[in-house]
């Protein structure tokens, strides 16, 4: 999966590939690191591109969502990045196979999908598929900080089967600690799952069960532009202004 910005300009770096995790046919935890040893820094909700090259040697950009967080940093300035691989994909193509040592082109960190300080609300709802639950990951730290300040956070993250949904336990986990915190996994497919907080059906389906109330929520969407453009038309019609209204879409690349 790719951001719908593909093409904003920024100066090129190379990066290692230091470790790779399957957890699904067509999901991959990637772990990066920049070759020149410096850290890549970031807000919260940014995203890296990788400039790869087509089988016509054209150049072609791939964004991905850095998930990294900051209050479990990994050793040697690693980060990490999840890939939705898209058969017949040119990314799909190059990342499944890349082990690690494999050394891409990027740039970066773009995006303005991040938690602003100046933020004056009552409760986040965040609207997830698939990898784009990445940059509320990253951003955990953060909410966690504005949640003990009495904010409430609600995670709605869609995936087609449990084995699909990144980064489970820890969205699980705290919710089973942080009463401030509710996590609520939707399984478009696999039915039913023992697993804590579960509905059944699609993110938009969900979202009208948590009342949204402009005047006290700010709403987060990330991922497929079905669910980005429904939720974001549910909010409207609910009377949320753009102020209180982020997005950001994910486009499927088979090219």
């Amino acid at each position: 999966m790719s951001h719908s910005v593909l093409f904003a300009v920024s100066p090129a770096f190379d990066i290692l590939l230091t470790g790779r995790e399957q957890l699904a046919p067509n999901l991959l935890i990637l772990r990066f690191a920049r070759a020149d040893g410096q850290p890549l820094l970031h807000q919260p909700g940014q995203f890296i591109q990788l400039n790869l090259v087509d089988a016509q040697g054209n150049a072609q950009r791939r964004s991905y969502s850095l998930s990294s967080r900051s209050d479990r940093p990994l050793s040697d300035h690693q980060f990490e990045l999840a890939i939705s691989l898209v058969p017949g994909g040119l990314a799909a193509g190059q990342l499944a196979s890349a082990l690690p040592g494999s050394v891409f082109s990027a740039s970066g960190p773009l995006g303005r999908f991040v938690l602003p300080a100046s933020d004056r609300n009552g409760r986040y709802l965040l609207l997830a598929t698939g990898t784009g639950v990445s940059p509320y990951r990253g951003m955990l730290p953060q909410l966690m900080a504005r949640m003990q300040d009495g904010v409430q956070v609600v995670l709605l993250h869609g995936a087609r089967s449990a084995a699909e949904l990144l980064y489970v336990d820890e969205f699980v986990q705290l919710a089973a600690q942080q009463p401030r915190f509710r996590y609520l996994p939707c399984l478009s497919r696999q039915w039913p799952v023992d697993l804590p907080g579960a509905v059944q059906g699609h993110v938009q389906q969900q979202l009208a069960t948590l009342a949204p109330d402009p005047g006290n929520d700010i709403a987060y969407l990330c991922g497929n532009p079905g669910m980005v453009d429904a939720g974001f038309a549910a909010l409207r019609e609910a009377g949320f202004g753009m102020p209180r209204l982020r997005r950001e879409k994910y486009l499927s690349l088979s090219a």
